[in-house]
Formats: structure tokens, C-alpha cells, sequence
């Protein structure tokens, strides 16, 4: 028998011929994944934390005073709900295998651990599981934030 070469207007130079199959999710696509989804899960955190700080300033055991940058629960507040909106919309971004979220998320991620190591007194326990995840994040998308790309 002789090998046949396609004659379709899609094969690919050098006679190999691309039958349009999507590349296959390597292990490290659940890195990325993981990453997007405690993106998603710190952004709701921060929202949460943000709403306590605004609604009920007694929510936190210390004062304002008592943390590492003196600031009123109401800018930590802010703080809170702007980070935690926008990790939401990164962990999306980046979800979706988005180079531009993958690098905000990475910055978001870095963002949300100083924050969250200024605001420890006041949440200790979700101070550091914040912390601990955001590293977790920026390993991932750092590391293996490719794979997401060429499977999405």
C-alpha cells in the first residue's frame, strides 16, 4: 500500500495532517484549576470580611489600633471587598485560560497574602489559611499556569 497524503485544505505542512483534536489536559491542568477555584474562594472570603468590617466593628476581638497598619475597619473594609471583587474576576479570567488573569491573579494573590498578614490580629485562623492559599495560587499559576492556556 502507498501512503496516502491529505488533500483537505487544513493538513499541515510536511504531510502531517491535523484532525482538529484539542490538546490533551496534562496533570498540572488541576494546579490551575485549584488555583482559579481558591481564587474564587478568597474573593468570596474577602467579600465577607469586608461586609463584617463595615457592618459590625466589634465583629474583629482587637481595636483598629491594635493591628499592624491603624486603619479603621471601614477602609479595611474596602480593602476587603475590593480585593475579594477582583480575585473573583481574575479566578475567572484565569479559568477561562486567560494570560492577562494569570498574571493580575499572580499579582492579586500577592496583594491579598499583605493584606491579609496586616489584618492577621484581628482573623487570626483565616488570616493564615488566606496566606497559605494565596501562596499555593501564585505556585500554581506561576508554574504551570501554561498548561490552562493550551487546554482551554
Amino acid at each position: 500500500m502507498t501512503r496516502m497524503e491529505s488533500s483537505r485544505a487544513d493538513a499541515a505542512p510536511h504531510g502531517t495532517a491535523h484532525h482538529g483534536a484539542a490538546p490533551e489536559a496534562t496533570r498540572w491542568t488541576g494546579w490551575i484549576l485549584f488555583a482559579s477555584f481558591m481564587m474564587l474562594m478568597n474573593g468570596v472570603i474577602g467579600l465577607l470580611e469586608g461586609l463584617m468590617a463595615l457592618v459590625n466593628d466589634d465583629y474583629y476581638h482587637v481595636t483598629a489600633s491594635g493591628l499592624a497598619l491603624s486603619v479603621n475597619y471601614t477602609a479595611w473594609g474596602f480593602v476587603h471587598l475590593v480585593l475579594g471583587v477582583a480575585l473573583i474576576a481574575a479566578g475567572i479570567g484565569v479559568m477561562a485560560g486567560n494570560m492577562a488573569a494569570r498574571i493580575v491573579g499572580v499579582v492579586l494573590a500577592g496583594l491579598s497574602a499583605l493584606v491579609n498578614l496586616a489584618f492577621i490580629e484581628a482573623a487570626p485562623l483565616w488570616g493564615v489559611v488566606v496566606v497559605t492559599v494565596d501562596v499555593l495560587v501564585i505556585y500554581a499559576l506561576t508554574v504551570h499556569g501554561d498548561e490552562m492556556r493550551d487546554f482551554a
